[in-house]
């Protein structure tokens, strides 16, 4: 199948390879926005260790089943815009 084809999904649907990657990442963010504490943990650690902060991301979506990598994660909350991401954005800057 070539790369740009679209390929099965889960559920039955399809998509490409970066639509899926998209997805996940957005998908990701907001399963962890949905959970308050653990998004106030994230954002704490984001403060004394943003590349373990992304890591860390990375860890919780293949736990779920919604792999991504860290640049995929931070290409995602770079295109945001809502005062929370910015705020994140601004407070961790060094890793993201």
């Amino acid at each position: 199948m070539a790369p740009d084809q679209p390929t099965p999904a889960p559920g039955g649907a399809t998509s490409t390879a970066a639509g899926t990657s998209n997805d996940n990442a957005a998908s990701l963010y907001n399963r962890i926005s949905q959970d308050p504490d653990l998004t106030q943990a994230l954002f704490r650690q984001a403060l004394q260790n943003p590349s373990g902060t992304l890591e860390q991301i990375c860890r919780l979506g293949d736990g779920w089943g919604l792999p991504v990598s860290v640049e995929q994660v931070k290409a995602h909350i770079r295109s945001l815009d809502d005062a929370g991401s910015k705020q994140w954005l601004l407070k961790a800057r060094g890793g993201l």
